[in-house]
């Protein structure tokens, strides 16, 4: 049985992601994650440790991403498989919104995997790989 401890840190983790995305906080988005965290963007780009994400964040909020919004997994949708009692990895889902909405097309919807580490009583993400939601092709599964 999961400790429900652990899931409300895991589901207050994501919303404390979600906040730092929504206000454009790159020092606080990069405090979700451990200091050797790895980080796949959707485009491939691999970024390395907290620094690296929370500076690359912040140009992005400085820039392209200025006043978007993310919308993601509520907390009642993340399932946490815990591997060990300090490992979990989680599957969410979200959406960017633009603010100008000329240039949001309707397919930004984001499946992620996360790798959570529980360090010193608090998790952490370690891992994170994001790509674009897409079909199953027909006949497979």
């Amino acid at each position: 049985m999961t400790n429900q401890e652990d899931l409300k840190a895991i589901s207050s983790l994501f919303a404390r992601l979600r906040d730092a995305w929504n206000t454009g906080d790159g020092a606080a988005y990069g405090q979700c994650f451990t200091e050797d965290a790895d980080y796949v963007t959707f485009m491939g780009q691999h970024l390395k440790g907290r620094k690296q994400i929370a500076e690359v964040h912040q140009m992005l909020f400085d820039g392209p991403l200025k006043g978007s919004v993310m919308d993601s997994s509520t907390s009642s949708e993340l399932q946490p498989r815990f591997i060990a009692p300090n490992v979990a990895i989680v599957h969410a889902t979200g959406e960017v919104k633009l603010t100008d909405a000329a240039q949001d097309p309707n397919d930004r919807g984001s499946i992620n995997t996360n790798m959570l580490l529980k360090q010193d009583g608090e998790w952490k993400l370690t891992a994170f790989h994001n790509c674009r939601v897409q079909e199953m092709p027909q006949g497979r599964r």
